[in-house]
């Protein structure tokens, strides 16, 4: 899918916490290892449910009507994740924009879907290679 190019999550300009969107539609299942009940694991385990032997998901994310025991507020409006720093693998490799400064189109999809405005692209100066994005998006 591409790289997440930049951890905003504590920035007031995050994208993500006026939509939260993604988080009432995935299952969000990941290894078992990474729960906190395992050794070395961080995800808080009493937020999970088992999938089988080897898989968890994330409390909330396993039925017909999907919205993660993690989240809070409203989606749309306001909302944060509970256990940000402890969030499992697949919500820390869900990319917001991709390493080329483009919106994930799920993320673009998902946004359509609740009716909330996609997401600029970011723009990339021609001489800055290896450089990344910034938040909020310059004007082009």
């Amino acid at each position: 899918m591409g790289e997440a190019i930049f951890e905003f999550a504590a920035d007031q300009n995050n994208p993500c916490l006026s939509c939260g969107i993604c988080c009432t539609h995935f299952r969000v299942s990941f290894y078992w290892g990474e729960a906190d009940d395992a050794p070395g694991g961080w995800v808080p385990v009493e937020l999970t449910e088992p999938l089988n032997p080897w898989r968890r998901c994330m409390k909330g994310t396993n039925g017909s009507t999907r919205r993660c025991a993690a989240l809070a507020g409203t989606v749309g409006k306001q909302v944060s994740c509970t256990i940000y720093a402890q969030r499992p693998s697949p919500c820390r490799e869900f990319p917001v924009y991709l390493a080329n400064g483009i919106p994930n189109p799920k993320c673009q999809e998902l946004r359509a879907r609740a009716g909330l405005p996609p997401l600029p692209a970011q723009v990339l100066g021609a001489n800055d290679e290896g450089s990344k994005p910034t938040w909020p998006p310059s004007a082009a």
